[in-house]
């Protein structure tokens, strides 16, 4: 050690600490002319907030001599220190026993190294971050981050009164760093400071693998372990694991925690009261899953969660991990599944953040043509590195496993499969063969569900709106390997036919039937998301011509065709009772709204839709498949009519569909149906309970023997306006088999 080490120790940008600090082994000799005896050693420490130490070795007291006056002490000893502690005056008189970092040594192992720097660590939350562990019988925590251009980093928190001189980590290979702190804990706050090797950047950074964060707009991450919590789903996962999902009912209930209910003052429900009055709501709506917008901490609300800094810390805004991990124990046990919104397609620029991490473009392309997204101010990952790879592999594979998420939507996929996406000529860098797709990206997307469907049960559901081919196709097939996909193009068909005055709706016919020439080359789900709420859109409510009335009847009929569509379902929070603002993250969902008998008949009928969504094979089993839809008639353009029918796995569990979009009623309407049986009217959207004008056909009708619209037999109905009506053949018992009777009996 020399005088410059000491300096650069004390002033914080010395490479390698721990080739200072801690115990080791120096020449005993002291002058040339004397024969040099056998090595001697030395214990070092730089703590400038004392101003006397002690080591306290082998049962006995060492006096530590201050070599600097800014806290750099040096204790000699004749052998190698095995064990030992300080002794720790500081300048107010108080005493403490401290560990010393330096003199332990590494903990991650090479392999675990070897396999971050290959991009195949896909469990690297368990190695990076912050970890409560014990060292040598020492509790203390383990701090580790990849910063492969820093030639300095260091931690900075709570536990050392935010010196960043204080805990210079060890470099490790492959670029990453760690260090033991004995003297951090769990709850408390910290930092990194990274000083790069390029041009002399530092910035203090979040560690980009915390479990917690403070709650912003702070933005220290928080020592947590996720160790302690005691899960009662066992049954749930266990039934998950065992149950294929896409014959399943799926009828989704998207929500944005900070704004679906607010409580006392004003202030958002924490994950525990979300526990009860969200799942409460949703149990009793007869909903099948919940669609969380991103719970990722983000620093900033009005991102609505789609910035993400803490891609594997839940939001501290509403509590803890534990609490997180309740909520969605809670709705498992209510027999609710959990969907997160993920976002690896972008992050946002916050110093605290992933950009510019290391003073490099570490997660992100240096080159904004690749790196930046215009539109939403963000940058976008560097899919072609292994390391950036396996974060976000890692993340996906974190919430399944350690929050036992039922499913990730994948948020804003075309954005990453297209190089050009909102882009304008000569913005954009080709790829390899000169094409626009992102080839690191597509092959980024198959590893991703790759691996994601190797979690039993776990479903991926992509935001895409782009004709791209198989996104949700198998991988062996040449697909992208996505459970299901949105169809963006069946919304936007269907909100713009719906948002057309009756009256013109027969010349935008094509809207409503169209879905149906594709409607079996994804696995969709059919989304009315928050993204069609907001920004100018309306509400779901507020799209609908016409007068009060007009408008409720035009939302039940439009949800009512959605339910019967193929595909599974998705709707936003507010939708359900006929919010007429636009959704604002700001407020709540205006539940005073209900008290009004519009609002809350609208709310029944979705109630309804779901309970016989649920119940009925005929809604939900064959929903990507040919043979679970068949129409009986698509040609009445005049008058605004469809028929179809829907059929369950077994053909002869069917239902029949009849949809009115105009505000006339139709009487005496003859509608081709398979056989001759009675039919039960199980569903009028124009029922009084739902708010309509309670127009029907007394429960059921007749079928009859003629044919009509390529059916063999046909029914004669009456459609109400604006109004859906489904039918079940209810077919008469068979007679009992006669009994045979032995002779002479």
């Amino acid at each position: 050690m020399n005088v410059e080490e000491m300096e650069a120790i004390i002033g914080g940008h010395h490479a390698d600490a721990f080739s200072v600090l801690g115990p080791h082994p120096v020449d005993s000799a002291r002058e040339p002319a004397l024969k040099p005896t056998k090595p001697t050693w030395e214990v070092r420490a730089f703590l400038p907030q004392a101003s006397d130490v002690l080591l306290l070795v082998d049962g006995g007291e060492v006096p530590m001599e201050k070599r600097h006056r800014d806290g750099f002490f040096v204790a000699e000893l004749k052998l190698q220190p095995a064990v030992y502690q300080f002794r720790v005056e500081d300048y107010q008189g108080n005493v403490r026993i401290v560990e010393d970092p330096f003199r332990f040594g590494s903990i991650i192992t090479d392999f675990d190294l070897h396999l971050h720097s290959e991009g195949t660590l896909y469990e690297a939350w368990k190695t990076f971050g912050s970890h409560p562990v014990s060292v040598a019988g020492v509790q203390g925590v383990l701090f580790a981050v990849w910063a492969p251009n820093a030639a300095y980093v260091s931690v900075a928190g709570d536990f050392n009164d935010w010196d960043t001189r204080r805990h210079p980590m060890r470099r490790r290979n492959s670029g990453a760093w760690e260090i033991f702190l004995p003297c951090a804990k769990e709850g408390q706050s910290y930092k990194y400071l990274v000083r790069s090797r390029e041009h002399g950047h530092q910035e203090m950074k979040a560690d980009p693998f915390a479990f917690r964060t403070e709650v912003p707009p702070k933005s220290a991450s928080v020592i947590s372990s996720l160790k302690g919590y005691e899960w009662r789903d066992a049954a749930w996962m266990e039934r998950r694991a065992d149950t294929p999902p896409l014959n399943q009912p799926m009828s989704i209930y998207e929500v944005h925690l900070e704004s679906w209910m607010h409580g006392p003052e004003g202030r958002s429900l924490t994950y525990r009261e979300l526990a009860v009055r969200l799942v409460e709501y949703v149990k009793r709506m007869g909903y099948t899953h919940i669609e969380l917008l991103p719970i990722m901490e983000h620093p900033y609300s009005g991102s609505w969660g789609y910035q993400v800094t803490g891609y594997f810390a839940p939001t501290s805004r509403f509590g803890t991990p534990q609490d997180f991990m309740y909520f969605v124990d809670t709705c498992h046990n209510e027999g609710i599944s959990v969907l997160v919104d993920w976002v690896p397609g972008h992050f946002p620029k916050d110093a605290h953040g992933l950009a510019f991490f290391d003073g490099t473009a570490l997660y992100e392309h240096a080159d904004p043509r690749q790196g930046e997204h215009l539109e939403w101010g963000t940058l976008i990952f560097n899919f072609g590195r292994n390391e950036v790879r396996e974060f976000l592999i890692a993340s996906a594979l974190f919430w399944l496993q350690q929050y036992h998420i039922d499913g990730l939507r994948v948020d804003a996929v075309a954005s990453m499969l297209y190089l050009d996406y909102q882009r304008e000529r000569g913005a954009w860098i080709p790829n390899r063969y000169g094409g626009r797709e992102n080839l690191e990206a597509i092959d980024f997307l198959r590893k991703f569900n790759e691996l994601v469907h190797k979690v039993p049960g776990a479903v991926t559901i992509a935001e895409e709106s782009t004709s791209f081919p198989g996104v949700s196709r198998p991988l062996y097939t040449g697909g992208l390997g996505f459970t299901m996909k949105w169809n963006m193009g069946w919304m936007h068909d269907m909100l713009k036919y719906f948002a057309t005055d009756p009256i013109y709706r027969k010349h935008y016919h094509n809207n409503i039937t169209f879905s149906l020439l594709y409607a079996f080359t994804e696995n969709f789900v059919l989304p009315i998301s928050h993204d069609e709420v907001v920004y100018g859109k309306r509400s779901l409510l507020s799209k609908m011509p016409g007068d009060d009335w007009q408008k409720f009847a035009n939302v039940r009929a439009f949800l009512g065709y959605m339910y019967a569509h193929p595909g599974k379902k998705l709707l936003f929070m507010g939708c359900d009772i006929g919010d007429s603002l636009e959704w604002n993250h700001h407020t709540s969902v205006p539940w005073e709204i209900l008290q009004q008998p519009l609002h809350g008949s609208l709310q029944t009928y979705v109630r309804e839709l779901n309970r016989l969504y649920r119940e009925q094979p005929a809604f939900h089993q064959v929903d990507f498949d040919q043979p679970g839809f068949e129409w009986i008639d698509i040609s009445d353009v005049e008058s605004s009519i469809i028929s179809f029918v829907r059929r369950a796995e077994n053909p002869s569990d069917y239902l029949v569909f009849v949809c009115n979009f105009t505000p006339v009623p139709r009487l005496n309407y003859s509608v081709g149906v398979p056989e001759v049986c009675w039919y039960r009217e199980i569903l009028n959207s124009d029922a009084a309970q739902f708010g309509g004008s309670n127009m029907g056909n007394g429960g059921g009708v007749q079928g009859r023997e003629k044919a009509w619209h390529r059916m063999p037999h046909h029914i004669t109905i009456t459609i109400p306006p604006l109004g859906m009506l489904v039918f079940q053949p209810v077919r008469p018992e068979a007679p009992p088999e006669p009994v045979q009777l032995e002779a002479g009996a």
